[in-house]
């Protein structure tokens, strides 16, 4: 009679949420850019009455206003984060070895990077145009370069910390300080009027799905000494 080993259990097949992510992300995606594209009045309508109401806010308030501009300009912009994420590839290649995910996380980066640029270019999108505007941005509105790059640069870096196996403080803390950076930035881009709202919302969504295709990959081509599934 044969007995089954019980020295190697089967190790338990990868959780499928990121899969199913990229698929949710995916749809609301396109669903979104193909509104976008083809101008459909209740979506560009609801642009213009927020975009209306937050331009007067932000003339209004002309103290807030700074403070938007500062978080905008500099904490939250995509030449800081991609600093940021610079520092981390630097310390995964020297401090951790960990070269395959050092590598794949300067590589999204700058994937990320060029694909809202290749998106700008062809939906081209007019920003809003106000005759006494507050800030000024370059480049045609969606998706919105600084959600996108917030999102997808504070996702990698909060999926890292589990997948290192970072106490439960740290990822918490990180969780938090993401979470309020990828509202944060779209608040800023709203109110200085140089984005519509669903911009932003383009932004956020690309850039999750640019987050969970980049956790799939790392999952399917990591080494087995460096990869650890959350």
């Amino acid at each position: 009679m044969q007995t089954s080993s019980v020295d190697s259990p089967p190790n338990p097949p990868p959780p499928r949420t990121p899969r199913r992510a990229a698929w949710a992300l995916g749809l609301c995606s396109a669903l979104l850019l193909a509104l976008v594209a083809v101008e459909w009045a209740p979506l560009t309508g609801l642009d213009d009455d927020i975009a209306d109401t937050t331009h007067r806010w932000a003339t209004g308030h002309r103290g807030a206003t700074r403070v938007m501009r500062v978080l905008s300009d500099w904490v939250w912009d995509p030449w800081t984060m991609r600093l940021l994420c610079a520092a981390v590839v630097v310390w995964l290649w020297w401090r951790r070895g960990d070269r395959f995910t050092a590598g794949w996380l300067a590589v999204t980066a700058v994937a990320a990077g060029l694909f809202q640029q290749v998106l700008k270019a062809v939906v081209d999108r007019a920003r809003p145009a106000w005759p006494d505007p507050v800030d000024l941005a370059h480049y045609a509105a969606f998706p919105s370069g600084h959600a996108l790059t917030v999102t997808v640069v504070c996702g990698l870096l909060v999926w890292l910390l589990g997948h290192y196996g970072a106490a439960r403080g740290p990822r918490l803390a990180a969780l938090a300080a993401a979470a309020v950076s990828v509202a944060g930035v779209g608040v800023t881009r709203v109110w200085l009027g140089v984005h519509w709202a669903t911009d932003v919302l383009g932004g956020w969504l690309l850039g999750a799905l640019v987050v969970c295709l980049a956790v799939l990959a790392h999952r399917r081509w990591a080494t087995e000494p460096t990869r650890r599934e959350t």
